[in-house]
């Protein structure tokens, strides 16, 4: 159990609702009224119930001023990653920089071979996601001035041109959960971002760190290279319970204190779609959890 010692981030991991979309966009606004960090939607472009994450990202991206935006996290599969690399670009120079990129390679896929994608084995998604991490590192790289010419068996390219640099280092962060995408995290993401519903307990994130920083060793670069993010979930009462944040404002503060302290996670984003929940996690949460913590550090 360790503290990476990141600066902490708080956000939102909100519904794409189709059927409401100026719903969503208020609690994203709301989400930056209340002093929270970042913005986050789910994206299964195979759901006809919910907004197209990206056209949603744009617009909210245009609708507020200091907030982080990503999706949590990119379906890959149904969105080649050169193309992602420039819209993800394009997003981060139009927003002045606050555009973070979550990452996964795939799952429902009937849904994805419905809408014309590929059908693809655990295996071959994650082989997948590390020439996509590759393709779109190498297309920001506008250093180079080569074109770009990276054979694969998924995402190959040959002679592409490089560009638009992102007006910021994009963080690239994988949704992960077993082995080999643990390592490829450590190898070559910026931030681990599992979500807390699929755990099966804590000592998973302490099982996930352990293979991220070996990963991270074996690659020659620091384990403080990745940051480790998770989504949350949780209910305010006003009885303290022994539920993970199933309890009042104060038991939040401490749980998430130990998370931070003890499991590495800087990153909290909420899934809520509840404005009341929303604004007492921006407003009197968050800011209890950085001070606690760093009165700790």
């Amino acid at each position: 159990m360790t503290d990476y010692g990141h600066d902490l981030l708080f956000g939102t991991f909100l519904t794409p609702t189709a059927a409401a979309p100026e719903r969503v966009v208020a609690l994203a606004q709301q989400t930056e009224q209340a002093g929270l960090d970042l913005v986050t939607f789910q994206d299964h472009p195979y759901q006809p119930g919910f907004l197209d994450t990206w056209t949603l990202l744009s617009w909210v991206g245009a609708v507020t001023s200091t907030v982080r935006i990503a999706p949590n996290v990119a379906n890959l599969p149904l969105r080649p990653p050169a193309v992602l690399a420039r819209s993800a670009a394009t997003l981060d120079r139009l927003t002045g920089g606050r555009v973070e990129l979550g990452l996964g390679s795939g799952a429902f896929w009937d849904a994805i071979v419905a809408m014309g994608g590929p059908r693809r084995t655990a295996g071959q998604g994650v082989d997948a996601l590390t020439e996509a991490v590759a393709v779109i590192r190498a297309l920001w790289d506008t250093e180079q001035t080569a074109r770009l010419d990276l054979p694969g068996a998924y995402y190959p390219v040959a002679g592409a041109k490089r560009g638009p640099a992102p007006a910021h280092p994009i963080g690239i962060w994988l949704g992960a959960y077993k082995p080999r995408m643990l390592r490829l995290t450590g190898t070559s993401g910026d931030g681990w971002l599992p979500s807390m519903g699929y755990l099966k307990s804590l000592d998973d994130l302490t099982e996930g760190n352990r293979r991220i920083d070996d990963a991270a060793q074996a690659a020659g670069r620091p384990v403080t290279a990745v940051r480790r993010l998770l989504n949350i979930n949780g209910q305010l009462t006003s009885r303290a319970g022994d539920a993970l944040l199933v309890g009042p404002p104060e038991q939040w503060v401490e749980q998430l204190a130990v998370l931070a302290l003890q499991y590495g996670i800087s990153g909290f984003v909420l899934a809520a779609d509840d404005p009341t929940l929303i604004a007492a996690y921006g407003q009197e949460i968050a800011p209890a959890v950085r001070a606690l913590v760093e009165a700790e550090r």
